[in-house]
């Protein structure tokens, strides 16, 4: 489902990569320009440090805290032939650009019959970062699966955090990009071949295996892999499907590892109740029923406001023990 790396790897962290994809398309792109709080210094979480000294702040430029107006540019300057990427700190803030990500860059160029491409990419990390709160621990990339004209992309590693950005600011279309915050610091080897890109709209295999499947994206995947290792142990050899874009949906990804395996596993950062996992596992019902040995389960962050307390928000998303527990339910049934 993945090309080979054709050249050498470089260690880096989840964010680093971000960066360096940013960076590797500018030098490549002339029209590609960076735009949002504070990234002339490194952003929020550090990841563009080091672009202005390169590129200076014509094409990496500080905006004050007003999300409709950079989404609004953006729609704007890509309309243009520019490539813009506007990062929002964020993904909670998306909703007060909401009007500009789901009517305009989703729509216009539909309503326009195609005269213009749209080519922007929104930052928009998602999830909680150590007690940051309600308003800045959102899950919120089931949105572009309500409202076409959106790609959305979920990275669940550095590598791929990489090829996966890349893909998305060099595609005609507005992908919205969903780096989750709990892998900020997380580390791992990277591409490093400016041409090594992961299609968008194509999942993985992060773990071949027969016994039962577990459909997954973003830091849940890594989650999903440590529970494997533990579940082997007694037997139960778990295939992980990382997504990696909820938008377009690799169903014949999902599809083909349920009727392998005849069992379904949904592990996602966002909410439950009508989160991805509800689409997937209709799509599962449809096309796999008579695979099935046991019913698909769904394992999602709780439906509260997510906690300022770091120990309470731990206890509001899917742990390695959740999975191993459902794991061991849905095979024992």
């Amino acid at each position: 489902m993945t090309t080979a790396i054709r050249s050498g790897t470089t260690v880096l962290s989840y964010e680093a990569a971000q960066g360096a994809a940013i960076a590797e398309e500018m030098r490549r792109d002339p029209s590609v320009f960076l735009m949002g709080q504070d990234i002339a210094s490194g952003g929020f979480f550090g990841g563009t440090r080091g672009l202005v000294e390169e590129f200076g702040l014509s094409r990496i430029r500080n905006t004050g805290i007003t999300e409709a107006f950079m989404v609004g540019a953006a729609a704007g300057a890509a309309m243009t032939g520019m490539r813009p990427i506007v990062q929002l700190g964020f993904a909670d803030f998306s909703l007060i650009a909401g009007d500009e990500i789901f009517q305009k860059l989703g729509k216009w160029r539909h309503m326009h019959g195609g005269q213009f491409e749209l080519p922007a990419v929104i930052i928009m990390p998602i999830g909680p970062s150590g007690g940051a709160g309600p308003e800045h621990s959102g899950s919120m990339e089931m949105l572009p699966m309500h409202f076409p004209g959106l790609k959305a992309v979920v990275p669940s590693s550095p590598a791929n955090a990489k090829a996966l950005l890349k893909a998305a600011i060099r595609d005609p279309n507005p992908v919205l990009y969903y780096p989750s915050k709990q892998l900020n610091f997380k580390r791992g080897e990277v591409s490093t071949d400016p041409e090594y890109l992961l299609p968008l709209g194509t999942a993985t295999l992060a773990r071949e295996g027969t016994t039962l499947t577990v459909i997954s994206y973003g830091c849940m995947v890594p989650r999903a892999l440590e529970a494997a290792t533990t579940l082997a142990a007694e037997g139960i050899d778990l295939e992980i499907v990382d997504l990696q874009t909820l938008v377009p949906l690799d169903r014949e990804a999902i599809i083909a590892s349920v009727t392998k395996t005849g069992r379904a596993m949904i592990v996602h950062e966002a909410p439950r109740t009508a989160g991805p996992g509800a689409e997937i596992a209709a799509l599962i019902q449809e096309r796999c029923f008579y695979w099935l040995q046991a019913p698909v389960a769904r394992l999602g962050s709780v439906d509260a406001p997510i906690p300022a307390s770091r120990f309470l928000e731990d206890h509001c998303f899917p742990s390695v023990s959740d999975i191993v527990e459902t794991a061991r339910h849905l095979v024992r049934d």
